[in-house]
């Protein structure tokens, strides 16, 4: 009987360490998330910011000859982060694989008209920054007209500061969630061998005696649950690398080793001082409170 309460116990015992460092885990997950958004904040925005393209429609009659000097003259711009010449022809080739029929074959000609893709430097993508080169693209004769959708810039423009504030208290509210969340998982764990704790208190163990073991189990357990959010964020930061091309992958290998050392090291302080406070309640505690 008291070798099948022992294995039940120490089924038990397994159980609650899964299950407490599997939450760790998730946390430190969540946490990890929400630092490799502020971590990349500032790339995200230069990502936005610099895929805000202007199409500049060309003169049917513009010869290609004047064409090629007006993209090499806005790729020499300190503006212009890259100018790209499509001719009507790829125009046309590209609008019917997104209509998936020949337009050119139903209507009889070709209407389109060549076109130059600029996309500008981050710093440059505002209103007054895009009027300023739409003005400088203009003075091409050659230059027929320049579209860009101006509602979306105002409103990245006005919403970029206001975004960064919403993401830094988001950031501090997860913080604190985390905290509460993996404190309480702690405290439960050391609930669960309080009545151990004041068996040892009883035959003579001193305070640091008795908190050892939790702390080393609490700090492996931190250890444990930062490794497995640290290989969880790869695989997010891997797959975010594959659809936003050089915002957020291993290329910034100094960002995201930042990341993974703020997680490991949240993860084995948080479950360190959230021991120490457990533990050190159940020193202090009279024996009839045990029971409560």
């Amino acid at each position: 009987m008291s070798k099948q309460n022992n294995k039940a116990t120490s089924r038990k015992l397994r159980s609650s360490y899964f299950t407490t460092t599997i939450s760790i885990s998730l946390v430190l997950f969540l946490l990890g998330m929400v630092g490799l958004l502020m971590l990349n904040a500032n790339r995200l925005s230069m990502y936005v910011k610099e895929n805000l393209g202007l199409m500049v429609m060309l003169n049917q009659d513009a010869r290609e000859a004047e064409v090629k000097m007006i993209e090499k003259s806005l790729q020499s711009s300190p503006l212009v982060k890259s100018a790209v010449y499509v001719d009507k022809e790829t125009a046309a080739e590209k609008l019917k694989e997104e209509l998936g029929e020949d337009f050119v074959e139903f209507i009889g000609y070709n209407p389109l008209l060549s076109s130059i893709e600029v996309k500008v430097f981050a710093e440059y993508a505002t209103p007054e920054g895009l009027e300023m080169v739409e003005g400088i693209i203009k003075g091409f004769p050659e230059v027929k007209e320049v579209r860009y959708q101006k509602d979306i810039v105002n409103l990245i423009h006005e919403n970029v500061s206001k975004i960064s504030i919403v993401l830094l208290s988001f950031t501090i509210l997860m913080a604190m969630v985390a905290l509460s969340l993996i404190n309480n998982t702690v405290r439960l764990m050391v609930y669960a061998k309080r009545f151990l704790i004041r068996t040892m208190q009883l035959v003579g163990a001193t305070n640091s005696f008795i908190r050892k073991p939790f702390i080393w189990q609490s700090v492996l357990q931190g250890i444990i649950g930062a490794l497995v959010a640290n290989v969880l964020l790869a695989g997010v930061i891997y797959l975010s690398a594959r659809e936003l091309d050089g915002v957020i992958g291993y290329e910034n290998i100094e960002t995201v080793l930042i990341l993974f050392l703020l997680v490991f090291a949240t993860g084995v302080i948080l479950t360190l001082v959230s021991t120490i406070g457990a533990v050190n309640r159940y020193l202090n505690v009279r024996t009839a409170d045990l029971y409560v």
